[in-house]
């Protein structure tokens, strides 16, 4: 029977290879989930994004369409002034199909008339931060935080309007919420609605400027 025994070190070299052996598989998928993809703004970006992933959009000052599909995938188009300034913006999609962000860069302070539409799943939660410019999210189903210093922040719906938790904030501007039949002008105004019925949250703020929301006529919880 002794001689059927390993030894505690022949064991212990069996674990360690053992260890060594699920770490490598582990790391294997990790970076099997993970994409990069980056491109410039005259070539269209695509990549895989399910159903309700969360989507971080990092961008220097232009125009974001952000549009809600019925495709599992982010499609990104860019348009600039010219064919030069269209080279020199940077744009990459990192991460994974339920985890991404898209950052938007240049190295020149002229990007005039840079134009983006991105679209996304319809139900994708979004985190948008830019300087300056507009920003308009369109059939879009999920939480959504958006920070613009200077510009406007546009969000409309056809479909029911289903927020649990709203909070607008203009520092110098206007707050324009025809959904919920309000409209507030001038300095440090906000809108904060509730709804216990609802699914998502929204937060957007914008430093100077405007924000509006178009869409059915939402019912809070006071109704």
């Amino acid at each position: 029977m002794s001689g059927n025994l390993r030894s505690p070190g022949s064991v212990t070299i069996r674990m360690k290879r053992l260890s060594t052996a699920v770490g490598a598989a582990l790391l294997a998928c990790s970076l099997a989930g993970f994409a990069q993809t980056e491109t410039a703004c005259d070539q269209a970006l695509d990549a895989r994004l399910r159903s309700r992933a969360v989507l971080a959009i990092d961008s220097l000052p232009a125009g974001l369409e952000i549009v809600g599909t019925d495709q599992e995938a982010i499609h990104l188009t860019c348009t600039a002034g010219d064919v030069e300034d269209a080279r020199d913006i940077h744009i990459r999609f990192s991460g994974n199909q339920d985890d991404g962000k898209l950052t938007i860069s240049g190295v020149s302070l002229k990007h005039n008339n840079v134009q983006v539409r991105i679209e996304v799943p319809r139900k994708t939660s979004l985190r948008v931060q830019m300087p300056a410019g507009q920003v308009k999210v369109e059939e879009i189903a999920g939480d959504k935080d958006i920070d613009l210093y200077a510009g406007q922040i546009t969000i409309s719906s056809a479909r029911p309007w289903d927020y649990r938790s709203v909070h607008l904030s203009v520092d110098i501007g206007q707050v324009s919420a025809p959904v919920y039949g309000e409209e507030k002008g001038g300095f440090f105004r906000t809108l904060s609605k509730q709804n216990a019925n609802g699914e998502y949250w929204l937060h957007a703020h914008v430093l100077t400027g405007q924000i509006e929301l178009l869409g059915d006529h939402a019912r809070t919880a006071a109704e």
